[in-house]
């Protein structure tokens, strides 16, 4: 049986196909939070029971014994270094932050993840595949993580659809072109993407016969083959036109409310206050105004902690928050117009995510798009059910740009020379040629350091034990070097001197999205490296 994921920040969304043909979310004993008006959901939380033989709690069963409420005192530090949430945006990041030791072994916020899902998988019955949803400003080395727990439980086949995207597809289509605007806002990431949705006949050859499609996913000319062909005659096409993420979600808003209380009452930063300033937050999208008590037991002091949906905007005015929504949203403009497409024809605006559904948020949507337009009744389940609606071989353009790193002798210091643009499709029609040269007299080798560019406005970093986000004057280049281990590409004999072209480098992705190389040394006409994997870029 195939089964999509939703693994998110706050919270976790499984959903299959059940015997009746019908999309279902999972519900998993112990795991799933059942609330009125929800659907099961499971909270992204772990509690370490003991590392060294990997016995962990998660989602609900974290909540239902209380470890999520665990006060930071010296009584019950363990316990908050047990705890992890909003585990999700650190990994894969190359953000530096405290690693607890727990029963003599170190455990990273990858290791956490994997024991998370790890006990989502197992719990699911008759496991074939898998289909992730992943944010759409993730870097490969997050897809890589999940391919890698996947493939430690032994899975058959895992695929990788955008959360944008995929809550487009669970929103469904009406009966035409529908052209829709997802803004999807979480726990840790915000990621808009515009999607155009249409009825299209579309037939394909295969060894036996033509048979038509239920979806493809198309970039350009690129298109995502259905892996499981249906009867169905009238295919539908879901063709992504632009798409832009950050990272920015829920726990930054907590963060923020934590800081507001902080300097107006003097209340620690700790696990319980978090816990309550994340009520708050919820709570105040159906109040006006709401109180939760603090109780220091340390100190016997208790504090009345009130917010109000005006204060609360304020907050948000302060931390750039809706200047932040804008720019994502220009960005996205400017894709659309670039393609002869007016964001005001567009047909739907889909909220998706707990973040979406904090009243401000609508509030500046219906600033942009009429209230028709604006949808936001399927908030939790949107992204899962729209992965698992069609059966994918997904082969997404690259979101990313990639480059090769250099030293900037003008600034002096590395800088990045971009190779292959974001956009592009694969296999790309032709190499991309670049030409080195030595840097030093009898130069013995050359290196070449790979990375995985793209943009920010925002910046993550760890403080007081949380990952924090801080909003940036202007846009910085973020990098992830994908060759750390391998970064001597060619020997050079005889030994390259200054001032001549020494290596000719051919870089090209093939239809499985592996990024590979060809080196030919200019000197001596030979081939040094021929058609070499250098990353699977997942």
């Amino acid at each position: 049986m195939e089964y999509a994921i939703d693994f998110g920040t706050s919270n976790t969304v499984v959903a299959r196909i059940n015997d009746k043909g019908e999309v279902e979310t999972v519900k998993l004993a112990d795991y799933s939070c059942l609330i009125a008006d929800n659907p099961p959901l499971i909270p992204s939380l772990v509690y370490v029971q003991d590392a060294a033989k990997e016995q962990v709690l998660i989602g609900q069963e974290v909540s239902d014994r209380g470890f999520d409420f665990q006060v930071r005192n010296p009584q019950n530090l363990n316990n908050e270094q047990r705890f992890f949430k909003s585990f999700k945006r650190a990994i894969g990041s190359n953000v530096s932050m405290f690693v607890p030791e727990l029963d003599g072994r170190e455990v990273e916020f990858e290791l956490v993840g994997e024991w998370f899902l790890k006990k989502i998988i197992e719990r699911l019955p008759n496991v074939d595949s898998l289909i992730f949803t992943v944010p759409v400003d993730s870097f490969e080395s997050y897809r890589n993580w999940l391919g890698g727990v996947c493939e430690k439980l032994a899975v058959n086949q895992v695929r990788i659809l955008d959360e944008p995207t995929a809550a487009a597809l669970g929103y469904g289509i009406s009966g035409g072109d529908e052209t829709l605007l997802v803004i999807d806002f979480g726990g840790g990431t915000l990621d808009l993407s515009l999607v155009k949705l249409s009825f299209a006949q579309v037939q394909i050859e295969t060894n036996q016969s033509k048979s038509p499609l239920d979806f493809l996913l198309k970039w350009g000319d690129r298109t995502i083959k259905n892996s499981s062909p249906s009867n169905n005659p009238n295919s539908q096409t879901a063709k992504v036109l632009a798409k832009t993420g950050q990272n920015l979600g829920g726990i930054d808003i907590d963060n923020w409310i934590i800081d507001y209380f902080h300097k107006e009452l003097g209340l620690p930063k700790n696990s319980l206050v978090t816990r309550l300033a994340e009520r708050i937050k919820i709570a105040l999208s159906s109040q006006e105004s709401v109180t939760e008590v603090y109780f220091n037991d340390q100190t016997f002091e208790s504090y009345e902690l009130t917010l109000t949906r005006s204060q609360f905007r304020q907050i948000l005015e302060q931390q750039q928050f809706f200047g932040n929504l804008d720019s994502a949203l220009d960005r996205v403009r400017q894709q659309a117009l670039r393609q002869n497409i007016d964001l005001a024809n567009v047909d739907a605006v889909l909220l998706v995510g707990g973040t979406a559904q904090i009243p401000a948020v609508r509030e500046w949507a219906l600033q942009h798009f009429p209230s028709q337009k604006v949808k936001g009744n399927k908030p939790f389940e949107a992204i899962a059910h729209g992965a698992i609606s069609q059966g994918w071989e997904l082969k997404d353009f690259l979101y990313h740009s990639y480059g090769v790193r250099y030293w900037d002798k003008r600034y002096k210091k590395h800088n990045w020379h971009t190779i292959i643009k974001s956009g592009a499709t694969y296999p790309l029609e032709k190499p991309v040629e670049l030409t080195l040269g030595a840097s030093i007299a009898d130069q013995p080798s050359i290196e070449l350091v790979i990375g995985e560019l793209g943009e920010t406005n925002v910046e993550v970093y760890f403080e007081d034990q949380r990952l924090v986000t801080r909003v940036l004057d202007g846009k910085q280049v973020a990098a992830q070097i994908l060759n750390e281990n391998s970064k001597a590409i060619a020997k050079l004999d005889p030994l390259g001197q200054v001032g001549r072209d020494r290596l000719k480098v051919l870089f090209q992705v093939d239809e499985k999205r592996t990024l590979r190389i060809t080196v030919l040394d200019l000197l001596t006409k030979q081939k040094l490296l021929e058609d070499i994997a250098v990353v699977q870029l997942v």
